[in-house]
């Protein structure tokens, strides 16, 4: 289910291209109408160190849980009812030391940390709160130190559905921090420190929907290093979202995470990912791939990926490794969500390493060995079998058994690049459009520039209404065309009309 940034084959060379694509000429864009400022005007969500002080004594009617006892919440649990109300006093609460010992809620259980409550699973429990069971809130707690397996999480350990995680500290911990499930709400809480991710929101069975994500601060995760461990696993970042089918990821603090900022990967639909800051990730702020119509907007996203691309540059790699990355995902009108594009606007894109990169993998569709999310399809086939020929080398199965970064509109965002901050002259200041060369598996109905020409020129992929600041080149059809700002605005791409690289322009 991981990513990869390009499978290549040498592309051969190709005749320029002298046309817009088949649907013709657009209308040309209106120029920036409200202008993205580059300061953040909105409060940080700095919950980390200063955490929300829960309740100083027991509500009415809650089971008070003593530190002093090991073991004391777990037995609690299973021996009340359904609904009920815990409250966790001041100190160190453990569990029993074994692997499974972890607490395992009732319908609608309530979890409440006094001040200075700290459920610690002393490196020897792996999960914290497990079972299937919904509706279960965890506030005003902190979670750390348990050992949960590669993959998997420590808080929702079964992905239930329903749960509240309000104002909660869940760090230090191995594997995931948290876990999710449909109509889940994480706010105001620290996921901060975890091994692989801060949260890994992934039901081993269907879909999560209904996902809110808000005003958190998830910082540092994937402590662990597990894309060194694991090389292309694409298994670590601050937030990890699987098959989502609906969420709001608004007004949160993502930083420092060693790796990706959030990642979107494989069959996610209908995101809002708005009004964040998004700073200082080792990759990408922002992975979207294999996925399906989105909204970006209002974030403030600075100093990205300069870790992942510094090093991929260094070793000579000409990918333009972006810090917002669009993977064969696109606008789908069939598939029901909010949108039916990817819309990225009125952000603000502060000395990152590169900008925006639309990438289409030719090789990469259904049943092909090039599909690094094994075993699924894309979401208009509800038979992947039949994605193999000769079915696939017509319509509709043509179109529809791969992923296709189509109807992706990125405009009114102000994009600012100094080097010098960077700390780079080149490979650091690219937006682009492109794809590879098609070459397997042998039956491939998309070998050749097929792709490359479709992405590029044909799948109503445009920029227009931007600001740049400082250099900035653009890339497009596949890493052999570099372009400047006049190549990049004329034909045979026409895009970003109504743009500009005037610094006064937008604020």
């Amino acid at each position: 289910m991981a990513f990869k940034w390009r499978n290549w084959a040498v592309p051969v060379a190709a005749p320029a291209l002298l046309a817009t694509g088949c649907e013709g000429p657009q209308a040309v864009p209106a120029p920036p109408t409200v202008a993205p400022t580059t300061s953040v005007s909105r409060p940080l969500a700095r919950v980390c160190d200063r955490p929300a002080a829960g309740p100083v004594r027991a509500p009415a009617g809650a089971v008070t849980v003593d530190p002093g006892v090991i073991g004391d919440l777990a037995a609690k649990t299973r021996s009340n009812p359904p609904d009920t109300t815990f409250w966790l006093r001041p100190g160190e609460h453990r569990l029993r030391p074994y692997r499974y010992a972890q607490v395992v809620p009732k319908r609608g259980n309530r979890y409440l940390g006094a001040p200075g409550a700290v459920l610690d699973g002393a490196r020897t429990n792996q999960y914290a709160f497990g079972g299937t069971a919904p509706d279960v809130t965890i506030r005003q707690l902190t979670v750390q130190g348990f050992v949960a397996p590669h993959n998997e999480g420590v808080v929702n350990h079964d992905s239930a559905d329903g749960w509240v995680i309000d104002r909660t500290t869940i760090q230090y911990n191995s594997g995931a921090g948290l876990m999710a499930g449909n109509r889940q709400r994480v706010s105001g809480s620290c996921l901060r420190g975890n091994g692989q991710y801060g949260m890994n929101a992934y039901k081993a069975t269907g879909r999560v929907g209904g996902l809110v994500v808000e005003g958190n601060e998830i910082t540092g995760n994937n402590t662990d290093g597990w894309e060194r461990r694991r090389p292309g696993c694409g298994c670590t970042g601050g937030v990890k979202f699987w098959a989502v089918d609906g969420a709001d990821v608004r007004g949160n603090w993502v930083h420092d995470n060693r790796g990706a900022g959030l990642w979107a990967d494989t069959n996610n639909n209908d995101f809002r990912i708005e009004r964040n800051l998004i700073e200082a990730n080792d990759g990408a702020a922002l992975i979207y791939e294999t996925s399906y119509n989105a909204v970006v907007r209002e974030n403030t996203i600075r100093r990205n990926n300069r870790v992942d691309g510094r090093r991929h540059a260094e070793r000579g790699d000409s990918f333009p490794f972006a810090t917002v990355y669009i993977s064969e995902s696109g606008g789908e009108p069939r598939i029901r969500a909010r949108t039916d594009k990817i819309e990225i606007y009125r952000n603000v894109l502060e000395d990152n390493w590169s900008g925006i990169t639309l990438w289409e993998n030719a090789d990469r569709f259904c049943n092909s060995p090039a599909n690094t999310s094994s075993g699924d399809c894309t979401l208009l086939v509800d038979k992947p079998e039949r994605c193999v020929r000769p079915g696939i080398g017509t319509a509709p199965l043509l179109s529809d058994c791969r992923w296709k970064t189509q109807r992706v509109e990125i405009h009114d965002n102000r994009f600012v690049l100094d080097k010098s901050a960077v700390g780079c002259t080149v490979k650091c200041d690219r937006m682009a459009v492109l794809a590879n060369y098609g070459t397997f598996p042998d039956w491939s109905p998309y070998q050749g520039e097929g792709v490359a020409r479709a992405i590029t020129h044909e799948q109503r992929n445009r920029w227009y209404g931007n600001v740049y600041v400082g250099h900035w080149h653009f890339v497009a059809h596949d890493p052999s065309r570099v372009l400047d700002f006049g190549q990049w605005q004329s034909l045979p791409y026409q895009q970003d009309t109504g743009s500009t690289l005037d610094p006064r322009a937008g604020g």
